[in-house]
């Protein structure tokens, strides 16, 4: 088995309530102080933006929410980065990773300077082998050419590949690519309530490390096919 794990970031690894933070409470009181209007105004019009752009390479560009809010969104963050925070376990369970041997990459939908602003304050990127955001590949993950261009850049084998991601649209995608480990993230926002396992498609991990245990016992059933 390659032994290669990919990791999205924000939901999964980072605690999501930040990103929750900037686009639900932040903004909307930054864009009715800067437009003049009332909250539920604002809260209305970047709630009809959201909808219409989520899941696009869009959704995901501080460039492109400072030209269609007026509000600079990079600063924003930057004003707030110390509510940055790692998921319980994130550091525990990529040290554990590097010691055995694995691969592991971050795919995140985050644009390259909130990604840069994510990695000045979580120290995690020594860890990874391989940092990719989508603004690089020119695909948001939801879009199946992500994938396809990820894997022309840096090679990896689907069917022998571990995935994490907090978005259902994302791992939908990846498994129609052949990434045959999926997981998802009970929590991914302590902001949000627990998500039920019975709601989600794909085995959901509510500590990180579980992860651990689950490697092995992949480990394992890949050795006794090979033996067999």
């Amino acid at each position: 088995m390659s032994k290669i794990v990919l990791f999205d970031m924000d939901g999964t690894l980072l605690d999501l309530a930040f990103d929750d933070f900037i686009w639900n409470e932040c903004l909307p009181e930054r864009h009715s102080q800067t437009h003049q209007h009332s909250l539920t105004e604002s809260q209305k019009i970047l709630n009809q933006f959201y909808h219409s752009y989520k899941h696009t390479l869009a959704w995901y560009s501080s460039k492109y929410w400072t030209k269609t809010t007026g509000v600079d969104v990079l600063k924003l963050q930057q004003e707030f980065q110390h509510k940055i925070k790692a998921r319980s376990g994130c550091i525990e369970l990529l040290a554990a990773l590097k010691k055995q041997d694995y691969q592991c990459w971050l795919v995140t939908n985050a644009d390259c300077a909130s990604l840069q602003l994510k990695l000045d304050n979580i120290p995690i990127k020594k860890f990874f082998d391989v940092i990719v955001s989508s603004e690089q590949i020119g695909y948001a993950k939801e879009d199946i050419q992500f994938w396809q261009e990820l894997q022309r850049l840096h090679h990896f084998v689907p069917d022998e590949t571990i995935f994490l991601d907090d978005t259902l649209p994302v791992l939908k995608t990846a498994e129609k690519f052949g990434i045959r480990h999926l997981f998802t993230i009970l929590q991914p926002s302590t902001l949000m309530s627990i998500r039920q396992p019975q709601e989600l498609e794909y085995e959901a991990l509510d500590q990180l490390t579980e992860l651990l245990s689950i490697l092995n016992q992949i480990d394992r059933k890949d050795n006794n096919v090979k033996i067999a």
